[in-house]
């Protein structure tokens, strides 16, 4: 489907809920990340780009400080608030991460309106392309314009911070802000090199088609939550590696640092971060000189380290990766925050068919949820629709 045919899902939804027709329909992209996995709330570097499949907002000013808001997803009750309530602990379940923008936009000093919004997206739930930063960004552009904000960098920074705060303070998933970025500030056609202490960034041209390759997203439908504890833990574990190695950020970390460390759990996360940004590093070399059919090794290597060092994969996960090598991908990793979602495939456009059969036919033989595959192109950034 289209971002197109998700606007329309949108109004139509609105128009279902609460009986009104929209000011404007707004979209944002899921993404999926190159390399550089957890490594966003270290300070690092990572590589994500924008997806063309999007979620996207149908939305209506109000005159009063009541927000409505409803989904195309059944399983989304709709919620309803009024603009002073929107903050952490006061909203829960789906509705807390576009309430939560609201209220972070409001911290940030936009004078937000009461609305009536209703979304549609086709990007997978719980499958690690970040359909909740996808969520946050169409809410914060949406309103930020009903509050009369002009489109600038300056603004796109301003709602990246607020859709953080959203996701860290009122879901309480703390989340480094890669999604959030990349939503709001990709561009189409490259990836984002995103330097996440300061949040500066960088276009790079893949030139996945110029080289005859394509990026396969493998989704083992296995869905996991940001919010379970087990994505805390890990950032808990990093913000003590590096309170020990009296680092500001972990990403600062050497390699003589990681052997500084005396356990071995947190030797273990240093080590991912400390690998992980040299990965990335490698890979925006590979890609600027014209040799992306040679950063396979370098995906692999990045799912060897998130699943033994930093412990976030999860069967599904191994399964399709290593069915997928084996049918032919230059290289393959996991995405996102782990425990389930999606793993990537670096392909050449001929042997998607035979890498789909293949790592289905290796769930099946492992009595697995059956995955779905799907090519995917860098699409744009938070937009206006209509």
């Amino acid at each position: 489907m289209s971002g197109q045919d998700q606007a329309d899902l949108a109004v139509q939804a609105l128009q279902e809920a609460f009986g009104v027709e929209p000011d404007g329909v707004w979209a944002a992209p899921g993404r999926v990340n190159l390399i550089g996995e957890h490594v966003d709330y270290n300070g690092g570097r990572c590589l994500p780009m924008a997806l063309t499949r999007v979620t996207a907002a149908a939305v209506r000013r109000r005159d009063d400080d009541v927000v409505r808001l409803a989904s195309t997803d059944p399983e989304a009750p709709v919620f309803e608030g009024s603009l002073d309530a929107l903050g952490p602990g006061q909203v829960s379940g789906w509705a807390g991460y576009a309430a939560g923008t609201l209220w972070a936009l409001q911290q940030a000093g936009v004078e937000v309106p009461g609305v009536d919004l209703a979304v549609s997206s086709d990007v997978p739930l719980g499958a690690g392309l970040s359909s909740s930063a996808s969520l946050e960004a169409t809410v914060a552009i949406a309103a930020a314009e009903l509050a009369g904000r002009a489109d600038s960098p300056e603004l796109r920074h301003l709602l990246v911070q607020a859709a953080i705060r959203a996701e860290n303070e009122v879901v309480g998933a703390g989340t480094g802000g890669m999604d959030q970025t990349v939503a709001l500030l990709a561009e189409e056609g490259s990836a984002l090199l995103i330097h996440t202490r300061d949040f500066r960034t960088e276009p790079v041209q893949l030139g996945l088609e110029e080289a005859g390759l394509e990026l396969m997203v493998i989704d083992t439908r296995v869905t996991h939550s940001l919010a379970d504890g087990q994505y805390a833990k890990r950032r808990a574990d990093c913000d003590e590696a590096a309170r020990q190695l009296g680092l500001e950020w972990l990403s600062d970390a050497t390699e003589a640092d990681v052997d500084r460390l005396t356990d071995e759990r947190l030797r273990a996360r240093t080590r991912h971060v400390v690998g992980e940004n040299q990965r990335v590093d490698r890979v925006v070399e590979l890609v600027r000189a014209g040799r992306v059919t040679e950063i396979g090794p370098l995906l692999d290597a990045s799912h060897v380290s998130l699943r033994d060092d930093y412990e976030v994969s999860a069967t599904e996960l191994d399964v399709v990766v290593e069915a997928a090598r084996k049918a032919g991908a230059l290289g393959a990793r996991m995405v996102g925050g782990g425990f389930g979602g999606s793993a990537i495939a670096l392909i050449r456009p001929g042997d998607a068919q035979g890498i789909s059969n293949a790592v289905v036919a290796a769930c099946r033989e492992r009595g697995l949820t059956e995955p779905g595959t799907l090519t995917v192109t860098s699409g744009p950034a938070a937009r206006r629709l209509s």
